[in-house]
């Protein structure tokens, strides 16, 4: 019973972030709470092969339809997958719970913002930052990479409000573009939890198979509905994101 909970949240999870990010947020907390006797880095170990299958999935799928701007997120790629490498072996170091009031702040910023301007995200338009790119992708997705090593849920959030914030992409560009650089995080965190042994076979496998079902859904509804779907779904995740960092800040204050 425990495996088809963890399978459907995995379907479930591929589904919203190959449309907006977050999946992490819908697949890690079941795995948390089924395998709570489970050391945390054997828990996000799993979680890590599970979201990298899906991940990758809807990342060709966007790919064959999208175009992507390999100048701007190749460079990320590179700086994503070290400081994810880098977050992923500071996971004994730095406690997670660390990063919870800064990210639910953070997020109910995004939010906020995305919803007031309902036209963020409809058209891909020209700021100071897309004149000059480099220097703020590598710095972003450094910073996101490195969170994602460490944790991980809300990457693809931050990683789209980012691209769509910062460089001035649509949504559905940024989506595109997230999921290259979810995919070098997740392998780069990856390649650490598997030289540590911390996965667990019997679960990631599959769960992973159920992630790759609900990217290829995802990025094909993505794809057919557009930005504005994409807007929507994203907003739907931002606020799931309040919802369960508020709950864990109160948690860990009871």
């Amino acid at each position: 019973m425990s495996l088809i909970i963890l399978c459907a949240f995995a379907l479930l999870a591929g589904f919203i972030d190959a449309v907006a990010g977050g999946g992490g947020l819908i697949q890690l907390p079941p795995l948390l709470i089924l395998q709570k006797d489970v050391a945390p880095a054997l828990v996000l170990g799993t979680n890590k092969f599970a979201a990298v299958t899906g991940t990758a999935t809807a990342a060709v799928n966007y790919n064959r339809r999208v175009k992507v701007n390999w100048r701007i997120i190749g460079p990320g790629m590179l700086s994503a997958a070290l400081c994810s490498w880098l977050g992923a072996r500071a996971v004994s170091l730095i406690r997670p719970e660390l990063f919870r009031p800064i990210m639910l702040l953070l997020i109910i910023a995004m939010a906020i913002y995305t919803f007031k301007r309902k036209d963020f995200g409809s058209a891909a338009r020209t700021t100071k930052a897309s004149a000059r790119p480099m220097p703020y992708v590598l710095g972003f997705c450094g910073m996101i990479g490195f969170y994602d090593g460490i944790f991980g849920p809300g990457t693809g959030s931050l990683l789209m409000f980012a691209f769509v914030g910062i460089l001035g992409f649509d949504f559905l560009q940024a989506s595109a573009s997230t999921k290259i650089i979810n995919v070098t995080t997740n392998v780069a965190a990856l390649v650490q939890f598997l030289s540590a042994g911390q996965i667990i076979w019997h679960l990631a496998l599959p769960m992973a198979v159920c992630n790759i079902v609900g990217g290829i859904i995802g990025s094909r509804m993505a794809l057919a509905k557009g930005s504005q779907f994409v807007r929507v779904i994203f907003l739907v995740v931002v606020v799931g994101v309040i919802l369960r960092y508020g709950y864990d800040i109160v948690q860990s204050i009871l």
